[in-house]
């Protein structure tokens, strides 16, 4: 399988209020840039969408090495929260109802499509890859101002 690695980030303006995403996907030599946003929105909802329309952009199963500074997906993922909340119904273990279901099972489906390696990586700090999806994100949630 291909191995191809992943940037992504998500931010708002108010949370919820106008939000964006952006990704970059790197294979050898190649480098594609990918980016969107909503009106109205959380910063959870678009760090879980950048990384959805990251792994639905791969035409292929392939190894994705996916770096993010979001806590909310990488644990979500790698602790196999999302996966017990889709277990119980999307209910988490304290009897709440988990958040964003919707965005969740489509992760999930595409986590058992590629093999999946996660990486958190720290926000606004020195990684060019990170910030550059940053920019991406915050220039789609002005969009919407």
């Amino acid at each position: 399988m291909k191995i191809v690695t992943i940037y992504t980030d998500g931010a708002c303006s108010g949370n919820p209020g106008p939000g964006g995403w952006g990704a970059i996907l790197m294979y050898g030599s190649h480098q594609k840039e990918l980016s969107g946003g909503e009106a109205q929105t959380t910063n959870n909802r678009m760090e879980l969408t950048g990384v959805i329309a990251a792994l639905e952009a791969l035409k292929e199963p392939c190894v994705v090495e996916l770096y993010s500074d979001s806590k909310y997906v990488i644990d979500g993922l790698d602790k196999g929260w999302a996966k017990g909340w889709r277990a119980r119904g999307w209910v988490k273990s304290d009897k709440k109802p988990a958040l964003n279901p919707d965005l969740w099972g489509r992760l999930l489906d595409l986590c058992e499509k590629h093999t999946v390696r996660l990486h958190w990586v720290k926000g606004h700090a020195e990684n060019q890859f990170n910030n550059r999806c940053d920019q991406l994100a915050v220039a789609e949630s002005q969009k919407y101002k």
